[in-house]
Formats: structure tokens, sequence, C-alpha cells
């Protein structure tokens, strides 16, 4: 695969790292981004016989997309509109229905509302920007009865759901009623010029690159070699295998069968439904945002930097310390992870002494902030260093649970940073 882009002195490594890692069998095609401070130290991409691929294609970045919505989220705090601990009914008062009139805004962020599966699936129709401002999803909500997962834990990966609630609050308090959407063009993307949208429209199509399923006996297969993610975790690929289907089935949505599925079309399409013509321009923030890796690591670099990049402010101080405050650790699916009144993944590297899987997680992004996607894509900041994190693939490795590929990335990037400070 060829290699294009440039990197800064120091950076190299990164690049090396990039050409041995990819492959065709692997990666169809890929973007790696990342700023350290104001400025943009990394800027590649490839493609295996893609000549139309580029560093400004559009991709699918399915859950890395709920760092997006936490973002807009925090938006409305710093206009002195928004409080994450307040109940979600102080700002929609109809979402009582069911026993919800206690859940907090905070609960919603960290996958505890009781709401990871709907009894109804939704069309593309129900989720445009027209049909949402009708109460086409809101409606639905408002009635839903709560359903928590058995265990102790209240907290169940609100895969695709977590996004359409959040839409909804956030268009009840937006001063202009605009949907996050709407929001996320007009004031952020336009703005800084960038590419990270949830809905697209058909002159931002063109440049969509689909996301293409990898074999699942091919991802098996790659699991027993010596340096896979299954030996350095301590998992047999029998067991990582189990583990990745329950994965799977949080994300799909079919963790309870008497309940729907979340959108039409997965069970006859899979996941590419997501980049099919009917949902392009359906809002689905928490699994479909359409983003390139220069766009998604700018907006990072953002708020890595106190907020702001490049004389644009996309949050205040105020905001921001909300965004990131309150880091609470529950067991969600499969592992203990610690998520921010904000709705934001803080990993640590002292999170390995606590098991395989925690280590899987954390190692190798220590201090990060933020969330990744489905198979690959991952969209993080780390304060600290002042490093805007992004990478995106088009092949979607379902079994990468702890999204392998884009860590080993970071952790690079984590050390020419100490190498150079």
């Amino acid at each position: 695969m060829r290699i294009n882009g440039e990197v800064r002195p120091g950076f190299e490594s990164v690049r090396d790292l990039f050409q041995r890692s990819l492959s065709p069998a692997k990666d169809k095609n890929a973007q790696l981004c990342v700023y350290v401070g104001e400025k943009r130290v990394v800027d590649l991409w490839a493609s295996s016989g893609d000549d139309e691929f580029s560093a400004d294609s559009l991709v699918n970045v399915f859950s890395s997309g709920k760092s997006i919505e936490s973002i807009l989220l925090a938006a409305l705090v710093d206009q002195g509109l928004l409080d994450f601990t307040q109940p979600v009914s102080t700002y929609w008062p109809e979402f009582t229905g069911g026993g919800k009139d206690a859940l907090t805004v905070a609960d919603v962020m960290r996958h505890e509302a009781g709401l990871a599966q709907l009894d109804t699936s939704l069309l593309a129709t129900q989720l445009e920007t027209p049909a949402l401002k009708q109460n086409s999803v809101g409606s639905i909500l408002e009635r839903h009865p709560l359903g928590f997962p058995e265990g102790s834990s209240p907290r169940e990966y609100h895969a695709v759901t977590r996004g359409w609630i959040v839409n909804e609050i956030f268009r009840r308090i937006e001063p202009g009623r605009r949907t996050m959407g709407e929001y996320l063009r007009e004031h952020i993307s336009e703005p800084l010029g960038i590419d990270v949208y949830f809905d697209i429209n058909a002159n931002e199509a063109r440049r969509l690159s689909r996301v293409q399923p990898r074999r699942l006996m091919s991802q098996l297969l790659d699991s027993f070699s010596p340096g896979s993610q299954a030996r350095r975790i301590g998992l047999t690929p029998g067991e990582l295998f189990k583990r990745g289907r329950r994965v799977l089935a949080a994300v799909s949505g079919s963790r309870r069968p008497a309940l729907a599925l979340p959108i039409k079309g997965i069970k006859t399409e899979g996941f590419g439904v997501f980049d099919s013509p009917e949902y392009l321009q359906a809002q689905i923030p928490s699994a479909g945002a359409k983003c390139s890796a220069r766009g998604l690591a700018k907006l990072a670099a953002a708020m890595a930097n106190g907020g702001q990049i490049q004389g644009h402010r996309v949050l205040g101080q105020t905001a921001l310390d909300a965004l990131h405050a309150d880091p609470v650790e529950r067991t969600m699916t499969i592992m203990k992870n610690r998520f921010t009144q904000g709705g934001l993944a803080h990993f640590k590297a002292s999170d390995g002494a606590k098991g395989p899987l925690e280590a899987g997680m954390s190692v190798g992004r220590d201090g990060f902030y933020g969330w990744f996607g489905l198979g690959g894509s991952v969209f993080q900041w780390h304060p600290d260093q002042r490093i805007g994190f992004a990478y995106v693939p088009t092949a979607l490795n379902p079994i990468d649970v702890f999204n392998e590929r884009g860590k080993s990335y970071q952790n690079e990037v984590l050390r020419c940073v100490a190498a150079l400070t």
C-alpha cells in the first residue's frame, strides 16, 4: 500500500509504524492525523487500489461520533443553558413516562439511561432533520419504559440510542431550536473548515468511502498470531471471539431479542446500512457520523488546547471543565470503564492492574479522553500533552474491541512527544 502525506521532524517513527501496520488484506483505506498544540504533526493516508481515496475522503466513524455529541452538549453549558447533573425532564418535561423522571443528563452520557434498546426500529425518514423537529424520535423516547441490564451495574452500552436522546435534549434547549447536526455544521465544522458531520448532502456523499467489514474467519486466524491482541491480553482466540460477540450484540442492539434492532436495515444489510443512500441525511450521531481524520484531529486539538484552535473557540473553560468532570467507573458489557459526566471515557494506564481487558482498553493511550468506533476509528485528545488524535480506517474489524490499530499509533505519538520535550 502506498503511503501519502507527511510528518513533522520527530514523528518519522509514526509514519514507519503506519507503513508496517497496513496491508491490503486488513486495511482497504486509512487516514491518520495528529496535532500537537495547534500544529499538525502527522497527516497520512493510504489506500489499497482505491484511487479516489484521499485525506479529504469521508468515512463513517461509528461510535467515535459519541465524543462529538459530548462536545455539542457542552456547548450549551457554555451558554448557561445546561447542567449535566440535572434531570433530563428539567429540559424536556415530557421525558418522564416509564419511570424516567429521575434520570439525569449525566446518566444518559454515562450509558446509564436504561434505554440501550427500544421496542421499535426507526426508518431513515424518521431521522432526517424535518422529521426530528416534528418529534418523530422524541415521541418514542418520551413514552418508552426503562430497561436496565441484569446485575449490579446500571451501565449498558447505548450504542445507537444515546445520540438520539442527546439530540432531543439539545434541540429543546438550543436557542435556535437546531438539531445537533445543524449546529455542528454551522457553529463548528464550517468555522473550523473541517469535515465532521452527522448528515451529509449529495456533494459530500461523492467523497464518501464506504466501510468494508472484514471476513470473520480472517480476523479469527489473525488472533492466533503471537503478537495478536488476544495473546497480548492473555485471552485465547475463542475467548476473544466470545467477548467480541457480546460487544457486537451491544452495538447492533440485539442483546434483548424481544426488543427491536435500532434502525431498519441492520438485519439485512449489516453495518453497511449506515452508508446506504437512504441514511446519508439521517442523524444517527452515536453511530453514523461521516468524518475525515483531518477534521476529527483538528476538533480534538481544540479540546486539548483549552477549547480553541487557530483563533476559533469551540468551548469555554467552564464547559471544558464540566465535560471532563466527575469520571465514574462501572462495568459495561465486558469490562470496567470510566466515563465523565459529559460522556467521555478517560483512559489510565493504571487500569491495566485491574485485569487483562482493562489493560487492553487503556495501556498505550494513557491520559487520553474521548472514545472510538466499531472496528477501528479513534477520536481522542490528551489535554496534558496537548495532543489531538484521529485514526479513520474503512476496513471494519469488529473483533478489534480495543481498537488496537489506532492505539498503537497513539502509543507511538506519546513516545515521540516525550522524546521531544
